[in-house]
Formats: C-alpha cells, sequence, structure tokens
C-alpha cells in the first residue's frame, strides 16, 4: 500500500492529507475532490468576503438555507446550549469593535451591541433563517475548517479508504490507523515553544484539535486579547486545549469552550495545559 502526501492552503492555513492506497492516481483524484469541497467551503463561510454566503446572511440579503448551512446552523444552536452559551456564533455581533482604535469605543460598542450576542437571538424555520433584530450577526470561523476535515473524511469513506490522515492547521481526523495496525502520533505543541511537543497521543479513528491563546490575538491601545472571544473578555487560565472526539466540529467546539471555561463538564477526552507548563489528561481510560 502507498502512502500518499497531498498539501495545499487553504483558510489560511496548510493543509495536509495523507491516503494510504494501491494507486497514486487514485489518491490524486481523491485529493482533488477534497481541495475543491474545502476551497467551496473556504469562499461560502468566509466572514470577510462581503460577496460570501454568511455575509450576505448577516446583511439580511438572503435567508434561504442550503442543507450544508442549515446544518452548520442547527448544529451550533446545539453546541451553544451544550456549552451552556460559551460556544457562540453570535459573538461575531462585537467582532468588528476589534478593530477600533481605542478601549473606550471598544467598550461602549460592547456596551450597545451585547443584548444581541446570543443564539436564541435566531432561529431556523423549515429552510429558512429568521433574526429577532437587525444587529445579531453570525461567524462560523469557529467550525468551518473543522466541518471542512469532517467533509474531506466523509470523502475519503465514500471512496472506500480505509486508511488517512487529514491535517488542516492542527485540527485532524484519522481513518482506521496506519496499514500495519499502529495508531497514528500526535503531538500537542508546548504554548511556549512551539517548536517542541509537550505530550503525545494515539488516534484511531478518531478527531482531535487544539485551541490555544498563541494562535492569534487582537491588541486595542496597550491591552491585548485572544482572538477566543467571550462575552466577559476573562483571561484563560490554560494555554491550550486539546480534544478528542468522534468528529473534528465537535472536537473544535470544546478545545475552544474550555479556553473560555476550563471547568466546562464534557465527555470527550481532553488535555489540558496550564500556565506552569503542567499536562492535564481527563477522561482518559
Amino acid at each position: 500500500m502507498i502512502k500518499n502526501v497531498f498539501q495545499f492552503e487553504a483558510m489560511t492555513t496548510p493543509c495536509e492529507v495523507v491516503i494510504y492506497t494501491s494507486s497514486k492516481e487514485i489518491a490524486r483524484d481523491i485529493a482533488k475532490e477534497i481541495l475543491i469541497a474545502t476551497k467551496d467551503l473556504e469562499k461560502k463561510y468566509n466572514y470577510f468576503d462581503p460577496n460570501s454566503l454568511i455575509s450576505k446572511i448577516n446583511k439580511r440579503e438572503i435567508n434561504t438555507l442550503d442543507t450544508k448551512t442549515k446544518d452548520l446552523l442547527t448544529r451550533s444552536q446545539m453546541y451553544y446550549n451544550q456549552t451552556n452559551g460559551i460556544f457562540d456564533i453570535t459573538i461575531a455581533t462585537i467582532k468588528q469593535l476589534y478593530t477600533l482604535s481605542t478601549l473606550k469605543e471598544f467598550e461602549e460598542g460592547k456596551s450597545r451591541l451585547a443584548p444581541f450576542i446570543g443564539c436564541e437571538h435566531f432561529s431556523i424555520k423549515k429552510e429558512k433563517i429568521v433574526f429577532d433584530n437587525e444587529f445579531t450577526m453570525l461567524d462560523l470561523g469557529g467550525v468551518v475548517k473543522e466541518f471542512a476535515v469532517d467533509e474531506a473524511i466523509k470523502i475519503l469513506k465514500r471512496k472506500k479508504i480505509k486508511h488517512a490522515f487529514v491535517n488542516f492547521g492542527g485540527d485532524l481526523s484519522v481513518i482506521g490507523g496506519k496499514p500495519n495496525g499502529e495508531k497514528f502520533t500526535i503531538g500537542i505543541k508546548n504554548p511556549i515553544n512551539q517548536n517542541e511537543n509537550i505530550a503525545f497521543v494515539e488516534l484511531g479513528d478518531e478527531a482531535l484539535t487544539t485551541s490555544a491563546n498563541y494562535e492569534r490575538s487582537y491588541k486595542i491601545e496597550n491591552k491585548t486579547m485572544s482572538h477566543i472571544i467571550g462575552k466577559n473578555d476573562s483571561k484563560s487560565e490554560l494555554l491550550s486545549v486539546s480534544v478528542i472526539s468522534s468528529n473534528t466540529v465537535t472536537s473544535g467546539v470544546f478545545s475552544t469552550s474550555l479556553m473560555i471555561e476550563k471547568n466546562l463538564k464534557t465527555k470527550h477526552k481532553t488535555i489540558k495545559i496550564t500556565k506552569d507548563l503542567k499536562v492535564i489528561y481527563e477522561n482518559f481510560e
């Protein structure tokens, strides 16, 4: 069985698809299909593109939902409830404020828009999305890359691939493990020194994502804020959180939510890295 490695960039991140097949041509065709599907999702849900579907929904130009968008929004509402409102795609309502130049403007804007944050401000009725105000906005950036990984896994399974590995910027999922029966070994980065790994886990037919404060941040005047935005802007007590589950979207939702609220209850395998670099394993048998 041949190991075929394909690399491309999408959603501002390096992407890698590893496919074990007996034919390079078959693997190449599958990788091309994954690339096209990923680029389609990137275009469709790009919050910053005024012509994207999500932007048109935010501008109230479109309210009819296709199957994938309805699925993503319905699942986002479900995760909002499961995380007690921590994972919230409507935090986009204040996302625009992070480009302001003064903290005074930021706080005034946040005070004005905060009442319109929350997934209770939109509903899905048949094939349409309905908002209860003009201010609530949506950003699927917290799930679309993970969703793209899961879509890639679906394509691989449709093609009867038994062994594969998909990694989009650290959001990853595997099918079956390696052909020799071994699981894939995944390194968890040291948040202080990203050139080294602080822990290792083995994956087989599972997905893993890591959320961390080192990835991106916003700065207004002298205040630096994590790209992981919560309603109260509280500073995370953890440096990173990795979650293992059956699909990448679920892992991403809970790794992000645990960065905001470390005591959130979850049944999924979790690896928390504290500020003193202590590695905490939870729900591992």
